[in-house]
C-alpha cells in the first residue's frame, strides 16, 4: 500500500473514531473519575474507569476537542477493556513512545491505535493525542497509591 493510501486510510480511521465514538459516556458508580485538560488548545477528557481485581473492566470518556483528541480518548477506552492494568499501562507507554518518535515494541498490537502514529510529526498535537492515555496513567496510579 502506498504511503498516501495509508495515509488517507489513517485520517478515516481517527475521523471515524471521532464521529462515531466508542465507550463514550460515565460509568454509573465508576471507580475511578480523572478530569484532565490540555490548557493550551482546551481540549478536555473526563475518563472512568472500573478497576477490579487488577484488570481494567470498563473504561468510559467524555470530553470536548479536537478529532484528534477525541479518537485518541475512543481508541484508548476500546484498547484497554479487558487488560490488566499493567498491560494498559504497558501499552500508554507504547503509544507515548510512538508520539515522541522513540523506539517503541513493535510486537505489541495497536490495531486502530497505529493511525495516530502520523501525529508524531505535528509536535503541538501530540498533547492532543496523549490527553487520554495520562489521565488514564493519573488514574490507575492514584488507584494502586489511594493516599
Amino acid at each position: 500500500m502506498s504511503f498516501n493510501n495509508l495515509d488517507q486510510l489513517y485520517r478515516r480511521v481517527i475521523m471515524d473514531h471521532y464521529k462515531n465514538p466508542r465507550n463514550k459516556g460515565e460509568i454509573e458508580d465508576g471507580s475511578l473519575t480523572i478530569d484532565m485538560n490540555n490548557p493550551t488548545c482546551g481540549d478536555r477528557i473526563h475518563l472512568t474507569l472500573n478497576v477490579e481485581d487488577g484488570t481494567v473492566t470498563d473504561a468510559k470518556f467524555d470530553g470536548e476537542g479536537c478529532s484528534i483528541s477525541m479518537a485518541s480518548a475512543s481508541m484508548m477506552t476500546q484498547a484497554i477493556k479487558g487488560k490488566k492494568v499493567e498491560d494498559a499501562l504497558k501499552l500508554s507507554e507504547t503509544f507515548s513512545n510512538m508520539m515522541l518518535g522513540k523506539e517503541h515494541d513493535d510486537s505489541i498490537d495497536m490495531g486502530d491505535i497505529e493511525a495516530l502514529s502520523g501525529v508524531s510529526q505535528f509536535p503541538a498535537r501530540i498533547k492532543c493525542a496523549t490527553l487520554a492515555w495520562k489521565a488514564m496513567e493519573k488514574g490507575v496510579a492514584s488507584d494502586s497509591n489511594p493516599n
